[in-house]
């Protein structure tokens, strides 16, 4: 039996249109709220992510470093009121040959040899100064000479060192090897990191800790950097005491140091040596 199509009369179709649209307008509204919903989600895990990431980042981004110059050598540059800075007029060659020194561009440079200083014009009590050394080959070997006298100067020839004075050695870390190698002993009497110790007719009292047998103040720390690279030493003098800072670390030093006037005497000890940025400033 064939069922009968059922049939509505306009009104009916009406109604039942309406119907179905608004079921369809409330399912659209429906959707449209979660989709919404989902969205705005969306929305804040990314920005929840994003300044997750920016903070995360910020350090890197924002934080300024120090300039390395700062970081190794300290902060005292040998700038401002009453500093001078050391050229080539400021020195005397004492025992020297003509290609031993040479100032380049404001830099002074050494072959070291043969051995031997070179002087200031003037005479120094109370001071302070700074300077930036290297050697260029391993196991190199230089200081500069504080208070030296006229006496510790007189007929030196070329091949020896002052005979007074208080030295501020600058020696590389490869001088242990190069000493092991040449004497067949184990250099225990010296370090590569800012020994200061009298010469010859010059008292001084080392601070310690003391060499083996009481004549060298032995650094604190180990601060110097080996061959190439340059380190920075800060020297104050004062009454008689002298005190040494290696890449802005306190670290060796010495009292009742006799002369406590003289000449500072820049060495020249077999290797090339460079030195710059040799600044100074006389104190009461």
């Amino acid at each position: 039996m064939t069922p009968r199509r059922r049939d509505f009369c306009p009104s009916q179709r009406f109604h039942a249109i309406r119907q179905i649209v608004a079921e369809s307008s409330r399912s659209g509204v429906a959707f449209a709220r979660r989709l919404a919903s989902t969205i705005t989600l969306v929305g804040l895990f990314v920005l929840v992510s994003f300044t997750g990431f920016c903070h995360a980042q910020e350090p890197q981004a924002v934080a300024k470093a120090e300039p390395i110059e700062t970081l190794r050598f300290g902060r005292v540059d040998g700038r401002g009121p009453d500093w001078k800075t050391l050229g080539e007029a400021d020195f005397v060659v004492v025992n020297g040959v003509a290609d031993t020194w040479k100032f380049v561009d404001g830099e002074i440079h050494s072959t070291g040899k043969p051995v031997g200083v070179m002087r200031t014009k003037e005479k120094y009590t109370n001071f302070e100064y700074v300077v930036q050394w290297r050697h260029l080959e391993k196991g190199g070997n230089s200081g500069i000479f504080a208070w030296v006298s006229d006496e510790g100067l007189a007929g030196i020839q070329p091949g020896q060192l002052p005979k007074s004075g208080i030295e501020v050695q600058m020696l590389d870390h490869g001088y242990h090897e190069k000493y092991t190698r040449s004497s067949g002993k184990v250099g225990d009497w010296f370090t590569s990191n800012g020994d200061i110790f009298a010469v010859g007719r010059s008292k001084m009292k080392p601070f310690p800790p003391l060499s083996p047998n009481g004549s060298r103040s032995f650094p604190k720390e180990n601060r110097s950097l080996g061959s190439p690279e340059w380190n920075h030493y800060y020297v104050r003098g004062i009454n008689g005491e002298i005190r040494l800072w290696v890449n802005g670390i306190e670290v060796s030093g010495g009292s009742g140091c006799d002369p406590a006037t003289g000449y500072l005497c820049v060495e020249a000890e077999g290797s090339p040596v460079e030195f710059r940025e040799f600044r100074i400033r006389v104190l009461p």
